[in-house]
């Protein structure tokens, strides 16, 4: 099927957010109060009216809201019978946000899963692991569903050790791998110490999110070399759902869903529009979830818009360069250089006899300082050679320390290597 037009994305958008918009005035009272001072009630607004008229939603509101109003807050747009699936967000930056759907938005998310499946090359009859405990995360429900919907063989991994997960992709003879891209490093380090070669696995699809690795090259070509697997990409929220996959043409570059999301990319400091090319934070309407709907969320994730249009595959759905970026709130600044995670894993990654690393940043007086930690098997000397790369990206003096091997902790889901102190 050829990929919708520009008029053809717009138009749907269009008539997706004024649908959205009389639910949500209609019914919603944490909208409707938010949106009271705005003339949206008098006419249906274009895109652009829309991006003037409404303002950003942060998670910040929706939490004191649910503080005010417990447990779920007024962002409903139904009455609570309505509602049939709960997930919340980790909380790993605070209280979790909890999060409410109907059987038909349940659905609409469904529905852009399938478009991440099929967009990574996942087939009917395929068979895929997910390896993970299913927890209250929206991820792993929605994944496994649609998954099950599109005719594949789901296989859920909850409950199990990391040998015991590697026996059972191995056994079953798994074609797809969904994990986050640590923790399929994880089971590629524990294969190797049990004698599981997994470069002749039948795994021939590892699909990531969770965390920027599987577009940053280095851990990406780190992993497609342990597993002899394409790794396919991809972003989502539980607060908003899923929202891209990644491009069939482009390496590293991720589409995001413009049907079911109204997109925009702003300057963190000034919210003005960022030009193609340039890094800024992704804003995300929710066209399809009018249950729980959020509407111009600042989702804090750094994004780059291509300047490619239409892109290399054909699509005109926005892309995004290096996928997700990192967050806004992950920066760091080292004796005057801006750091992000992302370009600090990017370089640990090139050496391949690091098997994992932690990153403490710590206060001195009146600024921070970064020390990095790495398990590696050329011990001091795999030190000093990374602190010569580190200063050669950076131009920062960034003192690394080897430890014994297995020391540092190993992560299922999100990472959380880098420790504020």
């Amino acid at each position: 099927m050829e990929p919708p037009g520009p008029e053809a994305i717009r138009k749907r958008q269009r008539e997706k957010l004024q649908r959205l918009l009389e639910t949500v005035l209609a019914s919603n009272p944490f909208y409707r109060e938010k949106l009271d001072p705005t003339p949206l009630t008098r006419k249906p607004p274009s895109l652009r009216e829309f991006r003037r008229h409404v303002p950003f939603t942060e998670k910040r509101e929706l939490l004191e809201d649910q503080v005010r109003n417990p447990p779920f807050g007024r962002n409903l747009s139904f009455p609570l019978d309505r509602y049939t699936r709960f997930n919340q967000t980790s909380g790993s930056r605070g209280q979790p946000l909890r999060c409410l759907d109907t059987a038909e938005t349940w659905e609409t998310m469904l529905e852009c899963w399938k478009t991440v499946y099929r967009m990574s090359g996942v087939r009917p009859g395929d068979r895929i692991f997910f390896a993970f405990s299913f927890g209250p995360f929206l991820g792993f429900w929605t994944a496994f569903d649609a998954a099950q919907a599109l005719g594949t063989l789901c296989i859920p991994g909850g409950g199990q050790s990391s040998l015991g997960r590697l026996r059972a992709i191995l056994g079953n003879r798994v074609d797809v791998l969904c994990a986050t891209p640590t923790y399929a490093l994880h089971l590629a380090e524990v294969a190797a110490e049990n004698g599981l070669s997994l470069e002749q696995s039948p795994v021939r699809i590892l699909l990531t999110a969770g965390e920027p690795g599987g577009c940053i090259e280095a851990t990406r070509t780190r992993l497609e070399a342990a597993w002899g697997a394409r790794l396919r990409d991809h972003h989502g929220m539980t607060e908003v759902g899923p929202v891209s996959y990644e491009c069939p043409s482009r390496r590293g570059v991720l589409h995001v869903l413009e049907n079911a999301y109204l997109a925009e990319v702003v300057d963190p400091a000034t919210s003005r529009p960022v030009a193609p090319g340039e890094t800024g934070e992704l804003i995300l309407t929710t066209l399809d979830r009018v249950g729980s709907p959020v509407l111009r969320y600042r989702t804090g994730d750094l994004v780059k818009p291509s300047a490619m249009s239409p892109c290399a595959c054909g699509r005109l759905e926005l892309a995004l360069e290096g996928g997700v970026l990192g967050r806004v709130d992950d920066m760091v600044v080292i004796r005057g250089v801006n750091l992000f995670p992302a370009a600090v894993e990017e370089v640990i990654r090139r050496r391949p006899e690091i098997s994992e690393y932690r990153v403490e940043v710590h206060e001195s007086g009146v600024l921070k300082e970064m020390t990095i930690q790495i398990e590696s098997s050329l011990g001091e000397g795999g030190a000093r050679q990374l602190e010569r790369e580190l200063h050669a990206a950076f131009s920062l003096r960034i003192p690394v320390s080897p430890v014994p091997p297995g020391t540092l902790p190993r992560f299922e889901m999100k990472s959380r290597r880098w420790i504020m102190k």
